[in-house]
């Protein structure tokens, strides 16, 4: 289900889903400004009601209720809300599938809100992110609650960012030598908004790279009389300074030609686009072009955020448009080759992945290139994760028998990680990890696999956790953490801080790890996880277990047979052992326990819940 409000406030599910009236997309627009937190129920009548009527509680229910039953159609009847949830005196709607916060990520992408202004991605890709950002918007921001107080900071921020992103696309069309496709948007934008001085500087100066410097003198001419005559004010001196600058016709308002091709390469802000236009003449190619794609979206995802969004996003998109071509070996290239390093055994996109799986299925018996078909049963192994079907494991098996048989490095590393991610189908089974940590860290090291050397440690971190060595786990995130900084991984703090939060092991650590998640692009792994370390922290101390949405991870949080296969599948049953009164499900959980009696469950690295032998007595 995805929720717009840049523009009149919808959901959409395909096709517009009906809200009924005003007040029921009033409460929507409500939830949706508090990002995920909590609205008290009365806090929602007061903001719907200037004068809230007799019944007006017992109104806002029935409007949440009809909300309800528009926003998840199939939900079966008495169980829980899953979007719309009810959370101790209020209501809060979980989702991240809202058009403003994908607006905000490709803004973010951008540098903006989040860096120099060189930062973040490449600049034509940061000029499609924020094209794409922008198509986004329908209209102003919660656009029929314009005039509610609890809207107005929302969009009063939104639009602003919007402002930014306007000029952040002409400095990047700039930056690509592409000033006149720059001024028919900023001369829109600073008749629009004609107070932005960063907008009439921009102006002028895509019209002086357009080899119009009448025009340029002009805008500032303008900037200058409408800033006097409306606001009182004379222009800053940026606008100054490029005002003389062209007048003296300076040399660095125009990015120099060099005689020579390739000569200013070494100026980093062209070497994108420089290779991109040279690959693109040398090949040019259909083909060529999706199977490059991989590569540039395997460097993407291990930026974390919304590279790795990005990158998700892409890949499926990649593998679309080499079936398209009913090519066969492509297809099987283009899905293997996207080999980036997981740790985590829950996926963030689960359709995304079952749609992969589909396809490296179905292009698998056309393959007898024995890299090729390791590639694609790694794949399968990797993007099931989660899974409870034999195949999944099956493949992983498969996969690193063939690459055992190869002389390739890159390939094993592929195949353990496919084999780490289904090593987690019953308890007790943290060594078995480990020794896939091990094996991965020796040949990475050996190798130069830097990427899958920081997976090894992680690995070994885990497993160190559910031995409860610390000094071992420390020396792991230290090492991880280090090739880390070298190597420009940033999503590598993410497990690295969390594993300090276990150590720490107080709330106020887990919450402090969890801000790290709200960029991190890994939904799989944050929904519902400082809630379930806080419910570890509270059993652990003796207290009771808070009221909290779980998220994926309340049925174990609240007592329930058979969790899924994962890092937390011993978590789960120390839960349900703790938490059951059915001494059939009871001793269910102690017998899911046995095999790792000896262990700690904390084999996620993340959060623990103490000896496992505690639940076993």
């Amino acid at each position: 289900m995805e929720f717009g409000v840049l523009g009149p406030v919808v959901a959409r599910e395909g096709q517009p889903v009906e809200l009924k009236g005003p007040r029921h997309r009033a409460v929507l627009a409500r939830l949706i400004v508090a990002r995920g937190r909590v609205v008290p129920a009365r806090v929602l009548v007061d903001d719907l009601w200037p004068d809230p009527p007799d019944g007006a509680l017992s109104a806002l229910r029935t409007f949440v209720a009809a909300l309800r039953r528009a926003i998840e159609p199939d939900r079966p009847p008495r169980t829980p809300a899953q979007l719309l949830v009810t959370s101790g005196p209020g209501y809060a709607l979980k989702t991240s599938n809202v058009d403003a916060w994908r607006f905000e990520t490709a803004v973010r992408a951008s540098g903006l809100g989040g860096g120099p202004a060189g930062s973040g991605l490449p600049p034509e890709e940061r000029l499609t992110e924020l094209l794409a950002g922008l198509a986004l918007w329908r209209g102003p921001a919660y656009a029929e609650f314009v005039d509610e107080p609890w809207a107005l900071a929302e969009r009063a921020r939104l639009t602003e960012l919007r402002l930014h992103a306007v000029e952040r696309i002409a400095e990047t069309r700039l930056e690509l030598g592409l000033a006149a496709e720059a001024v028919p948007d900023l001369d829109a934008h600073v008749t629009e908004h004609p107070w932005r001085e960063d907008a009439w500087r921009l102006l002028s100066l895509a019209l002086y790279r357009s080899e119009r410097q009448g025009d340029a003198l002009a805008v500032l001419r303008s900037a200058r009389e409408t800033l006097a005559g409306q606001l009182g004010l004379d222009p800053g001196p940026a606008l100054t300074r490029l005002e003389n600058d062209i007048l003296n016709q300076a040399t660095h308002l125009t990015p120099a030609a060099d005689p020579t091709p390739g000569a200013h390469l070494t100026s980093g802000g062209n070497v994108w686009a420089e290779a991109a236009a040279a690959y693109d003449r040398a090949v040019g190619g259909t083909r060529a072009r999706i199977e490059s794609t991989v590569g540039l979206l395997r460097n993407l995802a291990v930026t974390g955020g919304g590279g790795l969004e990005a990158a998700r996003r892409h890949r499926l998109a990649a593998i679309a448009a080499a079936e398209e071509l009913g090519d066969p070996d492509l297809t099987a290239r283009v899905i293997g080759a996207y080999d980036v390093p997981a740790i985590w055994t829950r996926s963030d996109d689960e359709a995304q992945a079952a749609a992969i799986v589909a396809a490296a299925e179905r292009v698998l018996p056309t393959q007898d290139h024995a890299s090729i078909r390791a590639r694609l049963l790694a794949t399968i192994a990797l993007e099931s994760r989660g899974s409870r079907a034999p195949r999944a494991r099956e493949a992983a098996l498969e996969a690193e028998q063939l690459a055992r048989g190869l002389d390739d490095p890159a390939l094993l590393a592929f195949t353990l990680n496919g084999v780490f991610m289904q090593t987690c189908y019953r308890a007790g089974l943290a060594p078995e990890r480990d020794a896939i940590g091990s094996e991965l860290v020796t040949l990475s090291q050996r190798h130069n696999l830097f990427a899958y050397e920081v997976l090894g440690h992680l690995i070994r971190l885990q497993s160190a956790c559910a031995r409860a060595d610390h000094t071992a786990a420390d020396e792991h995130a230290a090492a991880a953490d280090a090739l880390a900084a070298r190597h420009e991984l940033p999503l590598v703090a993410v497990f690295t801080r969390w594993y300090a939060a276990l150590r720490d092991d107080t709330p106020e650590s887990y919450r402090a790890a969890a801000a790290l998640l709200d960029d991190a692009g890994m939904p799989g792994l944050s929904a519902g996880l400082l809630p379930l370390a806080l419910a570890a922290h509270a059993v652990r101390h003796g207290e009771p277990i808070p009221t909290a949405d779980y998220g994926p991870h309340a049925p174990w949080v609240h007592g329930s047979p058979d969790p899924p296969p994962g890092l937390l599948f011993e978590a789960y049953w120390a839960l349900t052992a703790h938490n059951t009164q059915d001494p059939e499900l009871r001793a269910k959980a102690q017998a899911a326990l046995a095999p790792a009696a000896n262990e700690h469950a904390a084999g996620s690295g993340l959060l623990t819940l103490g000896p496992i032998a505690d639940y076993l007595r």
